[in-house]
């Protein structure tokens, strides 16, 4: 059986079409990559409660890990932050609080401070390792962000952090 050629280029045009649409229409409908990497029982990024801190004349928009389970999950699973996100870890106790990257898919930068939000310590972390991040001095917060965002900043070790919750 013979086809004419516009028959035959308007087939295959059909046949290429609806695959990759099909392809389109399945990404624009899937969660989230965050969300689906996450295993079950984990908390959302957007359930976490927030506090919007300043550095200098940056203001953070972090959600606030101040329990164990949270501190515990932190950015875990997360393959993104906007540009100013982060998280803030809130301790019960002024301690030299130490932070591994297990599970946590992107490369972060680090801020351990006391409980006056003075930064003691930066720490550049890269994703995915257990290598232990330990502030040589006690604190009360550490402020993770992305990686390189303190340093673009200008943010180091004497300058404070403001609007930080109350440590427990």
């Amino acid at each position: 059986m013979r086809f004419p050629l516009r028959s035959l280029m308007a087939r295959f045009a059909v046949a290429v079409a609806l695959p990759l649409a099909a392809m389109s229409f399945a990404a624009t409908t899937a969660a989230p990559a965050h969300a689906q990497q996450m295993p079950a029982g984990a908390k959302q990024p957007g359930d976490f409660p927030r506090a919007k801190l300043t550095a200098g004349m940056f203001v953070i928009d972090a959600a606030v890990a101040a329990n164990d389970a949270d501190r515990e999950q932190g950015l875990m699973y997360r393959t993104s932050l906007a540009p100013n996100e982060g998280m803030l870890f809130v301790f019960n106790e002024n301690a030299g609080h130490c932070f591994w990257m297990k599970n946590t898919l992107i490369p972060l930068s680090i801020a351990f401070m006391r409980a006056d939000g003075t930064v003691t310590d930066v720490d550049e972390m890269q994703a995915e390792t257990t290598n232990n991040h330990c502030p040589k001095n006690n604190g009360v917060y550490a402020l993770e962000m992305s990686k390189g965002w303190f340093s673009s900043k200008g943010i180091k070790p004497g300058m404070k952090i403001q609007g930080l919750p109350a440590a427990q």
